[in-house]
């Protein structure tokens, strides 16, 4: 048959079984004796379909695209395990359109572009309609992608694609809007027992030969983590173990010798790298020592780079923390100094100990939020010249154009302060620096208001009169007095009120 110089389509209906390992009717791999448990367990109908329940109502769009009551073309978004590919091998088996199989790891433009013109002369015979099916579509560059777009506009394919990426990041406008995106879900513990159970019992499994205890099936659950391949290959792992030691059961001992570690669901270059980066960050912003430890740990079971999780702390440090404690910049820039100078996997302790520090320390953003705004207006256009005592007058020249005419030199006033212009003309008076009353800052929101008022020479707030002061009763013989004016307590609280002054 023709292979549209991909997966070969197999034999037409009514040939003869392929044999084990060959190409099934439905473009995929036939299943045999010999093929992985995940494959031999696979649903052979959208009933034995286990998790996925938002999309198994009567009339949903899942539904819809194996029973092809709906010609629409789909994206299959969910972590792997999920059932991307079992939802293409049921489309595949459900209806008499023509499947072709592809993945994006081997597959080019010529080969979708040949696909795409057989489907074409076959709907202008009257032939069936054509299911392109591309798995890892994420993998796909923007010009493979864009072949497909024409043919999925006018229906000469009906795509189905499956990802483990956010389509929104990984796959084109133009082609995401011109499909249905159906989100798939990680099962749930109960749902991959329950397959776990079908698969001691089923003939297609391991036919009732092993018993598989209780503690071990809790094992293989956890270590699932909701990718019921996985949980299937441990299963199978285990069973064999089994039948070498001559055993009629999986304990818990087998189960935990034949899988040594769970495997971290993490993809450096995917989405759950920017997942776990993002549930890092927000950790530490929200305070929460010891779940940004665990984001690190996952990152660094995973294989992180450890420079980018040092970057990271040093944008934190001084995005999140800043001013509240300004010794956060130097533990994070230290730690990201240890990973050269140390190296994996000692320097985890020195990620740890900066982890730490930075999900306890005072948080602010005012430096953030301070460049942010000030680029906000010079992004606006506004910001006139340099004024002329900043300007450069060590050239020749210089003086003669009247650069730096009028600059008072600060070390020369005993404050160390002097009133001067900074600023251009259109910025005179701009706040974009505005602390926050955690930690160090306070301090420095003190402080902040008295500079800007002698750079800017402005007047000093009128100070209030006091009310008299009365003498306590009793205390006369010791000479301590009783302040019935509130002056005292606005003397206490003159921090904060310095504090928020500057903000008006």
């Amino acid at each position: 048959m023709e292979s549209d110089a991909l997966f070969s389509l197999g034999e037409p209906a009514g040939a003869p079984p392929a044999p084990a390992g060959s190409v099934g009717v439905d473009g995929f791999t036939a299943v045999g004796e010999d093929s992985p448990l995940p494959v031999r367990m696979r649903p052979r109908s959208i009933d034995e379909l286990v998790g996925q329940e938002h999309l198994l109502a009567p009339g949903a769009p899942l539904r819809q695209l194996v029973s092809a009551t709906a010609p629409m073309s789909v994206i299959l978004w969910g972590p792997p395990g999920s059932g991307k590919t079992t939802i293409a091998h049921l489309v595949a088996r459900a209806t008499d359109r023509r499947f072709v199989a592809m993945s994006a790891l081997t597959a080019g433009v010529k080969d979708v572009r040949a696909v795409i013109e057989t489907a074409r002369r076959q709907r202008r015979s009257g032939g069936p309609q054509t299911v392109l099916f591309i798995d890892e579509v994420h993998r796909f560059s923007k010009t493979q992608q864009d072949s497909l777009l024409a043919a999925v506009e006018d229906r000469t394919v009906t795509l189905l694609a499956a990802t483990t990426e956010n389509p929104y990041f990984s796959v084109i406008s133009p082609l995401l809007s011109r499909c249905v995106l159906l989100t798939l879900q990680s099962l749930d513990d109960a749902a991959v027992r329950d397959l776990l159970r079908r698969a001691v019992t089923d003939e297609r499994g391991l036919g009732g030969a092993l018993t598989l205890e209780a503690e071990a099936e809790d094992h293989l659950v956890r270590l699932a983590a909701g990718d019921v391949r996985k949980a299937l290959t441990a299963l199978e792992a285990a069973a064999a173990s089994a039948t070498a030691l001559g055993a009629g059961r999986i304990d818990l001992a087998t189960a935990e010798q034949a899988v040594d570690v769970a495997a971290v669901r993490y993809d450096r270059a995917g989405d759950a790298h920017y997942d776990v980066v993002s549930a890092f960050i927000k950790s530490m912003r929200g305070s929460d020592a010891d779940a940004a430890l665990h984001w690190l740990a996952r990152m660094l079971v995973a294989g992180e780079d450890a420079r980018f999780i040092a970057r990271r702390l040093v944008i934190f440090a001084s995005e999140d923390v800043g001013m509240a404690d300004p010794t956060a910049l130097s533990v994070a820039t230290a730690a990201a100094h240890a990973v050269e100078y140390v190296g994996l996997p000692e320097v985890q302790l020195n990620l740890a100990q900066a982890v730490i520090h930075l999900a306890t320390a005072p948080k602010s953003n005012s430096a953030t939020m301070a460049i942010g705004a000030a680029i906000a207006d010079v992004r606006a256009g506004r910001g006139g010249p340099v004024p002329r005592g900043l300007r450069d007058a060590h050239y020749a020249g210089a003086k003669g154009l009247g650069h730096g005419t009028g600059y008072r030199y600060p070390h020369d006033d005993q404050r160390g302060v002097v009133t001067q212009q900074y600023a251009p003309d259109d910025l005179v008076g701009a706040d974009y620096y505005r602390p926050s009353q955690h930690g160090a800052e306070r301090s420095v929101a003190t402080r902040l208001p008295l500079l800007r008022r002698i750079v800017r020479g402005l007047p000093a707030p009128a100070v209030p009169p006091q009310a008299p002061v009365t003498v306590a009763s009793g205390s006369a013989g010791n000479g301590r007095q009783t302040d019935t004016s509130g002056a005292g307590a606005a003397r206490e609280s003159g921090s904060d009120a310095a504090g928020e002054g500057h903000q008006q």
